[in-house]
């Protein structure tokens, strides 16, 4: 994290804002519309998002670092499972407010939510809700559905929001700066994230792998940037790995005549480079390395705790 005082300081506020919620509630689309950019992937399959990826926000004098958290689930067996809803919670704990989005496609609280709504309970921090895809649900659904959670837990607030689309967005930041204790902003006001550009380009990758692939062989996957070199022209040419478990697997990744990995690279080299506003020189790579999941440098990398 940057040192205090990399922003104005004079009047200001700031305050860390963890997004939770059970996995595809929306966290990351509700994070990159905060952010104005793209810091976080977003994909229709669950538990896409490995780290807690710090987004910066400006709202007036407010400066909001959104921490986007892995979805929190129970019974979590694998120990990347594990991990990432113990750095859900560790967001949750250093967070100054929290923001539990709910996918108002499950619309009645069950057990997973109540047993969230429990661990947001026993740690005692100020919550809010947002009610996230209300353009895919009736009006008195919806109404049922936010009495039921008022219920169930003391909220500060309830929204309703569609991440995808913006709606009520712009309400909910607006109360949340409103709502951040005063002190300097921790990040320069116009960075974006605390993400190194190299995290950011290999899970831009892996964002595309798991549009392309389905079943489990997206879980069963990392990526690494090997390399990045700046050119005089101001291109850069990355080189990554993207390493599976298995043999077959690769085979998979790769495609036949190398279809899949051909359709990423292009892909992935357009969004980033519309992200580094520059030209990209993507080379991609597929190894097995069968224990990645294992591997402790991994978990560091994504800033998750390694369990022995």
């Amino acid at each position: 994290m940057s040192g205090e005082g990399d922003g104005p300081a004079a009047g200001t506020r700031c305050a860390v804002v963890a997004l939770v919620g059970a996995p595809n509630a929306g966290k990351s689309t509700l994070l990159n519309r905060a952010v104005g950019a793209k810091v976080s992937i977003v994909t229709h399959k669950v538990q896409t998002t490995r780290a807690r990826v710090r987004g910066i926000a400006l709202a007036g004098d407010s400066q909001l670092v959104f921490v986007d958290t892995p979805g929190i689930f129970s019974g979590a067996k694998r120990r990347l499972e594990r991990a990432m809803v113990q750095a859900a919670w560790r967001g949750v704990e250093d967070a100054d407010l929290v923001v539990l989005l709910h996918d108002v496609q499950r619309d009645k609280l069950d057990d997973e939510t109540r047993a969230l709504l429990a661990g947001l309970a026993e740690r005692r921090v100020r919550v809010v809700l947002a009610l996230n895809k209300i353009d895919t649900i009736r009006r008195e659904k919806l109404l049922g559905l936010a009495a039921e959670f008022e219920q169930a837990f003391g909220f500060e607030r309830i929204f309703m929001i569609s991440a995808e689309k913006g709606d009520g967005v712009d309400d909910l930041i607006a109360w949340l700066a409103t709502q951040a204790p005063e002190g300097p902003w921790l990040y320069p006001e116009d960075q974006l994230s605390d993400w190194p550009q190299r995290l950011l380009a290999a899970e831009v990758v892996r964002e595309k792998l798991f549009l392309a692939l389905h079943q489990e062989l997206p879980y069963a996957l990392t990526v690494e940037t090997d390399s990045w070199e700046a050119f005089k022209d101001g291109s850069v040419k990355i080189q990554m790995t993207i390493y599976v478990q298995r043999e077959p697997q690769k085979r998979i990744a790769v495609g036949q005549g190398g279809a899949t990995i051909r359709r990423v690279r292009e892909q992935a080299q357009k969004e980033l480079e519309a992200m580094l506003e520059t030209r990209v020189h993507l080379f991609l790579f597929v190894k097995v390395r069968e224990r990645w999941l294992d591997d402790p440098a991994r978990y560091r990398d994504w800033g998750l705790e390694f369990e022995g």
